[in-house]
């Protein structure tokens, strides 16, 4: 499946791919936004499920993505501190709010892909600032690309 129908259309999801973006659909032209083809193909904005980030983790796609308060940034340049191994890691292809608010990397601060997305209703004033701190810094150094946005039936 294209790119687009995994984002509008939710894609076909398979036992070993919890995005549900992989497989083909037989089109040899299907490259699924996939980074290993051209890392100089551009990312197109949008919404993303929190299931669709996940596969933006440096694992699964050479880009890495990570939310932060509902917006999407591409920190794929980021990759040293958010790629495999590095001490970001396990915020690519999630929502980082939580961690980067309460400066926790604790796996129990992030939400997997198939639960509810965090309200973070419980912060106190110093993580809320601290957090919007994070959120100018990334706003400075990385491009938005899209929104993260609760999946039908999945996250609500």
């Amino acid at each position: 499946m294209s790119f687009f129908s995994n984002m509008f259309l939710g894609g076909v999801r398979t036992e070993n791919d919890p995005t549900g973006m992989s497989g083909s659909n037989g089109n040899n032209n299907d490259n699924q936004n996939n980074s290993n083809n051209n890392d100089d193909e551009p990312v197109v904005a949008g919404k993303f499920y929190p299931r669709t980030l996940y596969k933006f983790n440096g694992h699964d796609d050479e880009k890495i993505f990570i939310s932060i308060l509902g917006r999407v940034y591409d920190c794929t340049q980021g990759r040293q501190f958010y790629g495999p191994s590095g001490p970001y890691a396990n915020f690519a292809g999630r929502d980082a709010s939580r961690g980067l608010a309460t400066n926790s990397f604790e796996q129990d601060c992030l939400r997997d892909w198939d639960q509810p997305m965090d309200q973070l209703q419980d912060l106190n004033p110093d993580q809320v600032e601290q957090l919007n701190d994070w959120v100018s810094f990334f706003q400075n150094k990385y491009p938005c690309i899209g929104e993260l946005v609760p999946e039908p039936g999945v996250n609500i």
